[in-house]
C-alpha cells in the first residue's frame, strides 16, 4: 500500500520503525536504536553496519549544519529505508541553494568535505535521493533485505 508522508517520497510501508527528532548530542542514541532496528528488520552483516555508517555520516552532516533533523526509519517489503530531514538545503557547502542528487558530491579529503555523508552513503546504499522541500531537505537511502 503506498504511503504518502508528504516528504515527496511513496512508500509501500510495512512499517515505520523509529521516527526520531534530533541533534548533534543524539547521535550516540540514534546509532543504537537504528542498529538495532536494522538487525531485528533483517539486515545482514556488514550492510547492518554500512547502513548505521551511513545515517550517522548523514546525520551528523544534518546537525552540522541545521541543528536538529528528523530521522524515520522505514521497513519495506524487501528493503529498508533511512530518511533524514532537515531545514537545509542538502547541498554541501552551499546553504541556500537547492539540493541536488548527490552525484558530483565530493569525497573524504576534498576540500568541500561537508559532502563526505552522500559520498560515503552513495557508495554503500542501493538507492539515496535527495529531494529539497519548501524549507528543508529530505535526503534518503535504501538498502535490500537478505
Amino acid at each position: 500500500m503506498p504511503l504518502d508522508m508528504g516528504d515527496g517520497f511513496a512508500h509501500s510501508v510495512r512499517g515505520i520503525l523509529l521516527r526520531s527528532r534530533f541533534g548533534g548530542g543524539d547521535l550516540p542514541r540514534l546509532r543504537v536504536l537504528v542498529a538495532a532496528q536494522a538487525s531485528l528488520a533483517g539486515l545482514p552483516e556488514p550492510r547492518c553496519d554500512d547502513f548505521v555508517t551511513a545515517m550517522d555520516a548523514l546525520a551528523a552532516d544534518a546537525v552540522r549544519h541545521d541543528g536538529r533533523a528528523t530521522l524515520t526509519l522505514l521497513r519495506r517489503a524487501r528493503e529498508l529505508e533511512c530518511l533524514i530531514t532537515g531545514p537545509g538545503s542538502g547541498r554541501p557547502g552551499d546553504p541556500g541553494r537547492p539540493g541536488r542528487s548527490g552525484s558530483g558530491t565530493p569525497g573524504p579529503g576534498s576540500a568541500d568535505a561537508d559532502g563526505e555523508g552522500l559520498w560515503f552513503t552513495r557508495l554503500v546504499a542501493d538507492r539515496l535521493t535527495v529531494v529539497p522541500e519548501d524549507g528543508g531537505t529530505t535526503v534518503g537511502f535504501v538498502m535490500r533485505l537478505g
